[in-house]
């Protein structure tokens, strides 16, 4: 079972501490956000794991070869040159995995209750954990939980590729409304298929992973999965470490 961890942010919203150590070996409740997450994988049956990373790079690769790579394929994805974002980030990353099978892809900073390999298992195509959170911005699916759309809320930007919903665009009224579309927003969690790789050919650098699955929405079926009992915390700020210890309490 393959999984990539997201672990090559910059960690700016948790400065001043990603100032000296990158926000995967911020620690909670003793442990690393990387050791945290690598546990829980480990826990479902994953064996193959790799992990992309940037900010203080090298702490975060000594930091698991240090602890023998928890008895597991551990593989690191080096964008040291270059931080890659989610898109580009996965291609890179796609060929240190030793086969096809679907890659089960977590944001090292997301802390939640999500069971991890119902979605891996009943995925039949590319799947994105989504939840009812409030925000601006939500990706669209429609009435067979398939993505057609992302939409800012706030100034009504839509992106699409199919051109009835770009009809709209600067419309947030019209997507309060439609209720044939679903709005969700992204947990961070995702299990992607190899299959989609020929599509980011023409990709290259720096890209994010919702803006690619935009683009194809339209040729090949990128689901959705609620969980309306999921709980999620984002330890992206100071002031969410103190709420991620209490989440161990």
């Amino acid at each position: 079972m393959n999984a990539l961890i997201f672990a090559a942010g910059l960690g700016t919203r948790l400065k001043p501490l990603t100032d000296t150590m990158p926000k995967a070996m911020v620690p909670i409740h003793g442990k690393p956000l990387v050791q945290i997450l690598i546990e829980k994988l480990k826990t479902i049956g994953v064996d193959h794991i790799v992990i992309n990373v940037h900010h203080f790079a090298q702490q975060i690769i000594d930091f698991v070869e240090a602890s023998n790579h928890f008895g597991i394929d551990i593989q690191f994805s080096d964008e040291t040159d270059m931080l890659l974002e989610t898109g580009g980030g996965l291609k890179k990353a796609a060929c240190l995995f030793p086969n096809a099978d679907p890659i089960l892809v977590h944001n090292v900073d997301i802390l939640s209750n999500a069971d991890l390999l119902s979605l891996y298992n009943t995925a039949t195509a590319t799947t994105l954990l989504v939840s009812d959170r409030k925000t601006q911005r939500y990706l669209l699916f429609d009435a067979d939980e398939c993505l057609v759309g992302w939409v800012n809320m706030a100034t009504g930007q839509v992106k699409s590729p199919h051109p009835e919903l770009l009809e709209h665009d600067g419309d947030s009224t019209y997507f309060q409304q439609h209720s044939a579309l679903k709005k969700h927003a992204f947990a961070g969690i995702q299990v992607f298929f190899p299959s989609l790789l020929p599509f980011m050919n023409t990709w290259q650098g720096k890209f994010s992973i919702i803006d690619f699955y935009l683009s194809i929405c339209d040729k090949v079926p990128i689901h959705c999965h609620f969980d309306p009992q999921l709980q999620l915390l984002d330890v992206g700020k100071l002031d969410t470490i103190a709420k991620a210890e209490e989440w161990f309490q």
